[in-house]
């Protein structure tokens, strides 16, 4: 299959795309109701533009247009959810926004009726099912398809950290799982979703591609679900690991980390300053500490195989990517990082509440606690 390359020729470099999933919520008991058809069918053309179907009939997903600074992109976003929030209103519904839904059934799900879903509950099947699980997903936009190899393989470095940051779904099918990200582990059941290996160059990611292609296991490269990857229908780097948060303040936070890392990573590949060469396991070993530990956790860098603990090393991205912050007028967002670091991430939230009230009291609480101003 031939890619165009000059999807990648940019007008403006490093601009900005948001995707958010969220729940869609019967507005009593906040359990999951199937009002995706109903939703893209309420919505006028220009919305609709900037909704899709996800997986499964009780969840929508919003996208924004391409936006020149985070500033842009999270305004947008808070317009998309207050839209939703009024078709809300006649469709009666409510959004809840968490990794997970905590108490949904599985065998509960209806699947929506498009090819490409299609495609996927018959791959999956059961565990297609169990993908009861909402992100946050973010593109920036690159200069050239070499450099988003490049930057992708550098840029797997602060999966962990970044992850570790995101946790917001400590609950799945009625139990408290252990775990501060149980969306990683739902959606990691499917295949392709992974930390890419480190591509040699374009050809050889584009090789990994066509390969797929040619055997069948996709049957369109947005099929590969890696928890960052090359977009070839964008020209972007897609980061593809957190968990969705309800507070607009840290979506900001997340999409100018996103920009700033992106951005201070093809820096140091273009002086050749860029260490590409991370050791596999070791982010592996890092995506499990942030998914089930605290900050106290200890890991090791896969830059310099320093031994740290999780606080220690988001300090240590932070400093990394503080001059590309400041470039894009985003350093008030090291408070953001602090702010979670001294009193814990959505995650931490959701258990508070439970063990405060009950679950009944966290699905209204995961409804009701939305942000639609930023």
């Amino acid at each position: 299959m031939i890619y165009n390359k000059n999807i990648f020729n940019h007008k403006n470099k490093y601009t900005i795309g948001v995707e958010e999933e969220y729940m869609l919520c019967d507005p009593s008991s906040g359990n999951l109701i199937n009002k995706a058809d109903q939703i893209l069918k309420y919505a006028n053309t220009d919305l609709r533009k900037r909704l899709s179907y996800e997986l499964i009939c009780s969840e929508i997903e919003s996208n924004t247009s391409i936006c020149s600074n985070s500033y842009d992109a999270i305004e947008e976003v808070a317009y998309l959810r207050s839209k939703l929030k009024e078709i809300g209103n006649n469709l009666d519904y409510k959004i809840g926004i968490s990794g997970t839904h905590p108490t949904a059934n599985p065998l509960n799900q209806k699947f929506v009726n498009t090819e490409g879903y299609n495609w996927v509950a018959n791959q999956l099947n059961y565990y297609a099912k169990n993908n009861i699980t909402f992100a946050l997903h973010v593109h920036i936009a690159v200069p050239n398809p070499d450099l988003s190899i490049k930057a992708v393989n550098g840029l797997r470095r602060w999966i962990p950290p970044l992850l570790a940051l995101s946790t917001n779904s400590p609950f799945f099918n009625g139990v408290q799982t252990g775990m501060r990200s149980s969306r990683t582990f739902q959606f990691g059941s499917f295949p392709r979703t992974n930390i890419p290996e480190k591509f040699d160059s374009y050809d050889h990611f584009l090789s990994i591609v066509n390969s797929y292609l040619s055997t069948k296991t996709i049957e369109k490269p947005r099929q590969i679900w890696w928890k960052i990857r090359p977009h070839l229908d964008y020209g972007t780097i897609e980061f593809r690991m957190i968990d969705v948060q309800r507070s607009l303040k840290k979506t900001h936070m997340f999409i100018a980390l996103f920009q700033a890392l992106t951005h201070q990573t093809i820096d140091d590949s273009l002086s050749d300053n860029l260490n590409e060469n991370l050791s596999l396991e070791l982010l592996n070993d890092g995506l499990w500490k942030a998914s089930r530990f605290n900050f106290d956790c200890l890991l090791t860098d896969s830059f310099d195989n320093e031994e740290l603990n999780m606080k220690s090393f988001i300090n240590k991205m932070i400093d990394y990517c503080k001059e590309s912050l400041s470039y894009f007028s985003n350093l008030d967002v090291i408070d953001d990082v602090n702010n979670i670091l001294n009193n814990g991430t959505e995650c931490d939230e959701q258990i508070e509440v439970f063990e405060n009230n009950n679950m009944n009291t966290l699905k209204k609480f995961l409804m009701n606690n939305v942000m639609y101003k930023y």
